[in-house]
């Protein structure tokens, strides 16, 4: 099974894509995490990617697309994927259509969890003071929702348009949601 998970930030997606991923026995690739990563290591890609970070905006198209090239590379993504944080941009829709199309496979579906804005800031600020995420003040995060808004929300209808959008009600406790994924999910036949 091959997946992509979308919504705003603090939608829960990284939550879900854990629970999913694990259900059809796939790898979660989640960009956040990989950036994550680099920043607390200071790799050169970290320390580019902070930059944008914190001023909650998108790290560019060709750090992410190489990043997400070489992870879903690797022979436990063989079997599928699930991808948490990208695409992001109709370039990089573009971009992972031909990674995907390049080993002979389709993506089955993509789900995007609908959340209320104000509500996941203020879970955004509350995961910030339990994590210690400096990046994570209401303007960076109200910022990320308005690029969100820009940037990838057009690619709902890019996936509409494909016939595999997959919408879910992210609001409400994890176990609910997860249980709308699943039911939402069995109908969507693998490639």
């Amino acid at each position: 099974m091959r997946l992509i998970i979308m919504g705003p930030p603090g939608a829960g997606k990284g939550t879900q894509a854990k629970f999913v991923a694990e259900r059809f026995g796939v790898p979660a690739v989640s960009t956040g995490d990989i950036f994550r990563a680099n920043v607390s290591e200071g790799t050169p890609l970290g320390i580019e990617a902070k930059r944008y970070m914190d001023a909650g905006e998108y790290v560019p198209d060709d750090v992410t697309n190489r990043m997400v090239r070489n992870r879903i590379d690797q022979p436990d993504a063989e079997p599928g994927f699930l991808l948490d944080g990208y695409p992001r941009t109709v370039a990089q829709v573009e971009e992972l259509d031909g990674m995907i199309r390049f080993t002979g496979h389709q993506l089955d579906a993509v789900v995007v969890l609908t959340v209320d804005e104000d509500e996941v800031v203020q879970r955004l600020l509350a995961r910030a003071q339990v994590e210690g995420r400096a990046d994570d003040t209401e303007e960076v995060i109200r910022r990320r929702q308005e690029v969100y808004g820009e940037q990838t929300a057009p690619l709902i209808d890019v996936y509409r348009q494909r016939g595999i959008l997959v919408e879910v009600d992210g609001m409400g406790e994890v176990d609910e949601v997860t249980e709308r994924i699943f039911a939402a999910l069995s109908t969507v036949p693998e490639s």
